[in-house]
């Protein structure tokens, strides 16, 4: 009897559940959305899980609920859930899954941007670091490696995140494939076989494509809606998309830029949000879905930043901070483009639909300035070498971030142009453990004099991997350290001994009671400081050189004495009361050992040398 009832009682729960979990349609008509056979004007604002610590995750989304967003878009980063080949994760900061589902529980729809390719200022564009270990793979297009990896991929995501679309009782509207395919690409049999492996994965909703205006007929698959990015014009937005579409909607801008990123050594973007207000104005007037980008950018974490490059311009690392000058800043704080936005969303929302008020402005604190007792030479982490006649790359050494040392010994007593052919991207050159010179391939460095002692003489490259390009033909020109070999005098140096340093865990790092005598090397500093109360802060690292910092274990990104990022931000939620342990990497202000704090950010400050 007993098992019988169990058995009911499950079957009702069922039953029950699936009712609940299938009562929306999501559809397209003529000219507009229908949700539930409904106009829905869909106004979304972009924001990246893997920026926000996830502990914050929710009150983002409330800001978002209350500027008036409706729905929240994201991408999926490949290289974050599977960083080395097979290996998946969506734990902790990747649970992209999680994610979604606090949207549905915050009242807000998600617009999913799953495509292997995200562009993004992220490091790769997305991709992950090993994909360029297989030997003739080529990424976005149908070469048949690169279609193996990118469908065990996609069909992981599906796992996470099909049963979430609204046509299976969810909260994701749409699901895009590929990325602005158009600015790179203008094959349709790939385009074809991207929808065909979205479906296969479980993604069986609406599908569609985006790109910007010029590149939209290239990137747009027939069959499916295609979004434009970067225009807003009324009028331009509903003939380009219509002429694509059978002279049919809806009209989507997938991405609606009220902002912009940053670089290093460049000068802060900012868009004044005059200019975008009225802009927005008159594309909700017309009944046009947008997703902006950003609503929040948050930040770059640890080694994920891209860098642009192309024949054109030089090589541009992006910043940690990605504030983007969007309407929620850096730290989730509301900024006066925000409140301008409301105002705009709230005077085109249905008649009888109000907004929750904002959200109070989060409190911030500033730590006292610390003093670091506790340092160690980088030089004295190294872990065992790998040995071969020629410079090996990150990717040779299945390393995807971080540094590489490379060490050789030559006969000295000469001088003359030390040369590292194809320097990606950054390398601090000693001989003797003394540090000698620089090389930056943002400034088309690559080459300098040195006077080497007599005798036997070690020679020391530390090199930086600042971030893969993450745009354009050079995809698939991406590995990083000494790419091809170094040169002395023109002759080829060889008998590399090479220490991978990826810093992707620094809580078992060993340190000395005092700071190394040697001023040169690169340095790892450790103290402990003390808080009475937790909030939102800023380290102010304009004294600092170049690095890495950790709190608590977490990464906060990088910081570059050249801006124009001078802060690097400190969520609360990885503060806490009591002791609290911080790790900072230096490489080229050694001796360095005070760090203060700031209440505000500074992300406008550039430092020409």
């Amino acid at each position: 009897m007993n098992k019988y009832f169990f058995c009911l009682v499950a079957m009702v729960i069922s039953i029950s559940t699936f009712a609940q979990k299938a009562k929306h349609t999501f559809a397209l008509g003529d000219s507009e959305f229908l949700l539930d056979g409904k106009p829905f004007q869909i106004i979304s604002g972009e924001m990246h899980y893997p920026r926000v610590p996830k502990e914050a995750w929710r009150d983002r989304m409330k800001m978002a609920k209350a500027m008036g967003l409706n729905t929240i878009g994201t991408y999926v980063f490949w290289n974050l859930h599977e960083p080395q080949k097979g290996k998946f994760d969506f734990s902790g900061n990747n649970d992209i899954a999680a994610f979604v589902k606090m949207a549905a529980e915050e009242g807000l729809w998600v617009i999913l941007r799953p495509s292997p390719y995200v562009c993004a200022e992220w490091e790769f564009g997305g991709y992950p670091y090993w994909l360029q270990n297989e030997k003739g793979l080529v990424v976005r297009g149908m070469e048949k490696q690169y279609l193996d990896e990118y469908r065990k991929y996609i069909n992981a995501v599906g796992k996470q995140l099909a049963s979430s679309q609204v046509n299976h009782g969810g909260n994701v509207l749409m699901v895009q494939i590929e990325n602005e395919y158009g600015s790179y690409g203008s094959d349709k049999e790939y385009l074809a076989l991207n929808q065909k492996m979205f479906i296969e994965a479980g993604f069986d909703g609406l599908l569609y494509t985006c790109d910007p205006e010029a590149d939209i007929v290239k990137g747009h698959l027939p069959g499916l809606l295609p979004a434009i990015n970067g225009q807003d014009n009324p009028a331009k937005v509903k003939k380009i998309i219509s002429e694509l579409h059978g002279g049919k909607g809806p009209f989507f801008i997938a991405e609606w830029y009220p902002a912009w990123f940053d670089w290093w050594g460049e000068a802060h973007h900012t868009v004044p949000l005059e200019q975008y207000t009225n802009k927005l104005d008159s594309v909700l007037k017309a009944g046009i879905s947008i997703n902006m980008y950003m609503f929040h950018g948050g930040t770059t974490r640890g080694f994920m930043n891209g860098a642009n490059y192309k024949d054109t311009s030089p090589y541009e690392p992006q910043t940690s901070s990605y504030d983007y000058d969007a309407p929620l800043n850096e730290a989730g704080n509301a900024t006066e483009k925000f409140r301008k936005f409301r105002a705009v969303i709230e005077k085109n929302l249905p008649a009888g639909q109000k907004l929750p008020s904002i959200p109070a402005e989060k409190k911030t604190i500033t730590i006292d300035p610390i003093n670091f007792t506790l340092s160690s030479s980088v030089f004295n982490h190294l872990p065992s070498a790998v040995n071969n006649k020629t410079p090996l790359t990150f990717e040779d050494l299945k390393q995807d971030y971080g540094y590489v040392l490379y060490r050789t010994s030559v006969t000295g007593g000469e001088k003359g142009v030390l040369k590292l052919k194809n320097l990606r991207d950054y390398a601090l050159v000693f001989i003797n453990q003394q540090r000698v010179g620089i090389l930056d391939r943002r400034l088309n460095q690559d080459s300098l004099e040195i006077t080497l002692p007599e005798g036997k003489v070690q020679l020391d490259i530390f090199v930086e991997n600042m971030g893969r390009v993450n745009f354009g033909k050079y995809l698939l020109e991406n590995k990083k350290g000494i790419t091809e070999k170094v040169l002395f005098r023109g002759n080829e140096l060889y008998n590399w001994s090479m220490y991978g340093l990826p810093f992707n865990d620094v809580s078992n790092l060993k340190f000395d009671s005092q700071h190394s005598p040697n001023k040169s090397l690169p340095i790892l500093q450790r103290a402990k400081f003390q808080l009475t109360e937790v909030g939102d802060t800023y380290l102010d690292m304009r004294k600092w050189g170049k690095g890495v910092v950790w709190i608590n274990g977490h990464n906060l990104g990088k910081y570059w004495s050249i801006g124009p990022q001078q802060t690097l931000y400190v969520p609360r939620e990885w503060l806490k009361k009591g002791a609290n342990e911080i790790t900072v990497l230096e490489l080229i202000k050694p001796d360095q050992h005070e760090l203060g704090g700031i209440s505000s950010p500074i992300l406008d400050e550039v430092v020409k040398n």
